[in-house]
């Protein structure tokens, strides 16, 4: 079939897609918008808490707007727009023509969509959740309405999107590496993506089990948590952080290979220390499971437990500290640009450091009995993942831009960006360490005039909104650039290194029209100092089989979310249980449907796959 024949609509092309690069953009557009919510619900937090006694956002209402902040923030805007990055970029790192599993990568990103979307019509049904991010069980089984419920089955629903792609990604880099392409010459956010999914894979089912829980105890009467039913609520804080701390690595450890694409890149030198990048990463994903309970070292498990998780998590230093020398390495004596990514990436430096050291001093138990609970961490975290995953999810953004669209994002209004974003991330939580440490508790939404809060909740306020204007300014750029943006070329940047700089920008649907072979580490730059046009091709040209499209993941998803309705209201409403039964019928019926259809794909045929070269070599 040509690949004329197949115009579509737009909509229903990204409806129906299986592309890993759409489904990339997908995951960039239902992330951004994520982030802009979640970053609403943080401007009318810091307003709330801008002065002594203010009443913008009252008791019950700032509780739903501070829970699904942090939800939404971490769930719904971080972790898509990581896959976003690692859709756009991995399989043409690892010199594949798409992910092993492209159906389920489209399931994967629906199934995260409708849970998404499922949370926050809460907004809209009666009130959101409101017993904090952690939803921890006490709170979370006397919340009265269905805001609970939300949480619980939108991330459920989410929750499982997560776990299909972290299965795909592993299953890609394992299986579809290009001829040549050993462990040990991957590229830096390659093995990122290789261990963070292998810490998806190990980290959600314990959120899955404990949220099942959740839900028994919410909908269906169950005891789990329930200390007069004889359950336990400790149990839910063991699962959520058994989950909770690798999820801080799911979304560190992409950002940490983010950066070392872009050091290298725009140092004009190999990263310095390769194979101890290597391990240090392999070795941070071991650790990150080993130290969960250090989120509940005041609820009485002993000096034992609480010592031994205090040595872990001071442990997970070293593999990091490996990593910060070595892209200190990486510049120094480098032919440094400071284009935008680059500046987020040095910025990045000082700004994790100051996160990681704070997170060394709440790894002591003893002291971390005056830190619990106070803004000192809420300072912690937020240096973490804004300076650290924030940072690298814009300068990702900036750098594989146009490698994803073709063309270049304004470098003046990237700076700009970058500038007021920093600026407002630095005002906006570094006065929070001194308010934690003056005794300023999390989560109380106003404090009174004379406790000595007034002057740093302020600064915290200003800085939000320096934040807010850099957003507008990035919004700006994406605009104009879609408008009237400079058309990328292949090597966009000129200095690129690994082989998503060697294919057209955009990419063609099939990546590439021969699969290369991969002679050594930055094997794009390797063909480069060759003087090479072109990557050394491991086959000859023929056709190229690609998958079908399909609406199905489309409707599963549709299906689950349907359900949840229903079984949410079955008590409330006769039509709530025939509502859920229906849901769960559509995505069996789609699943069902999936396996008995023959799905044999189509073939671009070599002569055409040798004009659209031709044309790009024009």
């Amino acid at each position: 079939m040509s690949t004329v024949a197949r115009k579509k609509s737009l909509i229903w092309d990204y409806l129906t897609t299986v592309d890993h690069k759409k489904i990339a953009i997908l995951y960039l557009i239902a992330g951004g918008f994520f982030f802009l919510v979640g970053g609403l619900e943080a401007l009318f937090i810091r307003i709330q808490l801008a002065k002594p006694n203010n009443d913008f956002l009252v008791g019950g209402l700032y509780n739903q707007v501070l829970t699904m902040h942090g939800t939404t923030m971490i769930f719904l805007a971080a972790m898509p727009l990581v896959f976003a990055m690692m859709n756009a970029v991995v399989p043409i790192q690892i010199g594949a023509r798409d992910v092993a599993f492209p159906f389920l990568n489209a399931l994967g990103f629906w199934l995260f969509f409708f849970g998404g979307v499922f949370l926050n019509l809460s907004w809209f049904l009666g009130g959101a959740p409101d017993a904090g991010w952690t939803s921890y069980a006490s709170l979370s089984l006397e919340s009265p309405g269905h805001g609970i419920d939300f949480y619980v089955l939108g991330l459920q629903i989410s929750g499982f999107g997560t776990l299909i792609g972290g299965i795909n990604f592993l299953v890609t880099i394992i299986n579809m590496r290009a001829p040549g392409m050993t462990y040990m010459r991957m590229p830096m956010f390659t093995w990122a993506t290789f261990v963070t999914s292998a810490l998806i894979l190990f980290a959600f089912p314990p959120l899955t089990v404990g949220l099942i829980f959740m839900m028994m105890d919410r909908l269906f009467g169950g005891n789990f948590y329930n200390p007069a039913g004889g359950g336990n609520t400790i149990i839910w804080e063991h699962l959520f952080w058994i989950f909770g701390h690798p999820e801080v690595y799911i979304l560190v450890l992409p950002a940490f290979g983010i950066f070392s694409e872009i050091f290298a890149t725009f140092s004009k030198k190999r990263l310095f220390g390769y194979s101890s990048m290597v391990f240090a990463t392999v070795l941070i994903g071991f650790l990150g499971f080993m130290v969960w309970a250090h989120h509940m070292f005041t609820v009485g498990m002993g000096p034992i437990a609480n010592a031994i998780f205090a040595v872990a998590t001071m442990a997970i230093a070293v593999p990091t500290g490996i990593k910060i020398f070595n892209w200190l390495f990486t510049m120094w004596g480098g032919n440094i640009r400071f284009t935008t990514p680059m500046l987020y990436a040095v910025a990045f430096i000082p700004s994790f450091v100051m996160g990681g050291v704070t997170g060394v001093m709440n790894a002591a138990a003893a002291a971390d009995y005056q830190y619990h609970d106070s803004y000192f961490v809420v300072a912690h975290f937020h240096y973490v993942i804004v300076g650290g995953v924030v940072f690298a999810l814009l300068a990702g953004a900036h750098y594989w831009w146009p490698k994803m669209f073709g063309k270049m994002l304004n470098e003046t209004l990237g700076k700009i960006t970058f500038w007021l974003f920093f600026t407002g991330f630095h005002l906006t939580f570094f006065i929070q360490h001194f308010l934690g440490l003056m005794g300023m508790p999390r989560r109380v939404f106003t404090y009174l005039p004379g406790q000595g809060f007034e002057t740093g909740n302020l600064i915290s306020t200003v800085g939000a909104f320096f934040m807010a204007a850099a957003t507008i300014v990035l919004l700006v750029n994406v605009v104009i650039t879609t408008a009237k943006g400079q058309k990328a070329e292949a090597d966009a940047w000129g200095d690129g290194r690994t082989l998503e700089w060697a294919v057209a920008s955009p990419p063609p649907e099939y990546n590439f029209a021969q699969t290369p072979l991969v002679r050594g580490l930055d094997a794009f730059w390797i063909e480069k100092m060759e003087g090479k046009k072109g990557l050394t091709p491991a086959e000859p040209l023929g056709d190229i089989h690609m998958p079908n499209s399909s609406i199905l993941p489309f409707v599963i998803s549709l299906g689950l979310f349907i359900a949840a309705f229903g079984f949410m209201y079955r008590t409330e409403h006769s039509w709530g249980l025939a509502v859920g039964i229906i849901g769960l019928l559509i995505t069996l019926g789609s699943m069902f449907l999936r396996s008995v259809i023959d799905d044999h794909g189509f073939h671009i045929h070599k002569e055409e796959v040798l004009e659209a070269e031709k044309g790009v070599k024009a």
